[in-house]
């Protein structure tokens, strides 16, 4: 089964440079370029979920890694996160706890709902496995010194 593809700039920074200069440059004119700027808040979120969606979108921008396409799926995160945080508390009601039937409705609703959340969170970079996956390794600012260079008048 074949890897998803990794940008250029990913790979050479892993020290993967396995390709002609000729192929790098072609990988890097094939590569989508969006706008990270552009942001807009859905519609469809209610004031308290657009104020936690600035508060997210805007730390997801000043790290680079969100672009307009990832609204929607930052959206989705949102409202699957407070659909399962009401359910949890609908869980913790007493009157719920006797009612088997309806426990067991409200608990798939949850299950259902924090899958959906961590899907999007996972995509997002908001898991700590994901933000691992994202980051790019450091480049040496030293380079190596050369063992032979004393030998060299």
């Amino acid at each position: 089964m074949p890897r998803t593809r990794q940008p250029i700039e990913l790979i050479q920074a892993k020290g993967k440079k396995h390709l002609t200069k000729e192929e790098i440059a072609e990988r890097q004119a094939s590569e989508l370029k969006v706008d990270l700027k552009n942001i807009n808040i859905p519609g469809y979120l209610t004031k308290k979920q657009k104020e936690e969606f600035q508060e997210i979108a805007s730390k997801l921008l000043y790290i680079g890694i969100m672009t307009e396409l990832d609204e929607d799926c930052l959206a989705r995160y949102i409202i699957s996160k407070h659909t399962y945080l009401s359910l949890t508390k609908k869980l913790n009601k007493k009157e719920i706890k006797n009612d088997i039937d309806q426990l067991d409705r409200i608990m798939t609703l949850q299950d259902k709902s924090f899958k959906q959340c961590r899907a999007c969170a996972n995509d997002l970079g908001l898991t700590i496995t994901s933000r691992c996956k994202l980051i790019l390794p450091k480049t040496p600012e030293n380079p190596k010194e050369n063992k032979f260079a004393k030998f060299v008048i």
